[in-house]
């Protein structure tokens, strides 16, 4: 994962997914998600999608287009909601490995301050105090 991260950023020249996202071809949409849903990735004829919840704040888009990029690399070929009804895989794995991929992804290359705490280095860096857990 770690390779692939420093790949993608020595390829585009930047850590911010929306970037990547974009020098990928992968299309960014916006939309009322409802509760409970802050993003999706699907495919539909060979176009990739990134969908965000239209009412979170910025630091949450960044990381949910982090994330949604991670299914995007990590798991080609999976589609969440075929996973959901059609199979016994366990989907929170594949949800875990795309939280790790984002906060690895926006923190990449920094470390924290020698007085500074995990949690001050994830906000300097825009990652939700909220996905902590996944930084290790």
């Amino acid at each position: 994962m770690d390779k692939m991260i420093l790949k993608l950023i020595r390829k585009f020249k930047t850590n911010d997914p929306f970037t990547i996202a974009e020098g990928l071809g992968i299309h960014i949409r916006y939309a009322d998600l409802g509760q409970g849903t802050r993003g999706l990735y699907f495919k539909k004829l060979r176009r990739r999608f990134i969908v965000i919840h239209d009412a979170l704040p910025d630091d949450w888009r960044r990381f949910v287009c982090a994330h949604e990029l991670g299914h995007d690399r990590l798991h080609p070929g999976f589609n969440r909601f075929w996973l959901d009804e059609q199979s016994f895989f366990n989907v929170g794995k594949y949800e875990r490995q795309a939280s790790k991929f984002a906060v690895r992804l926006l923190t990449a290359g920094d470390s924290p301050a020698a007085s500074e705490t995990l949690e001050e280095l994830l906000m300097r860096n825009g990652v939700p105090a909220e996905m902590q857990k996944f930084y290790f």
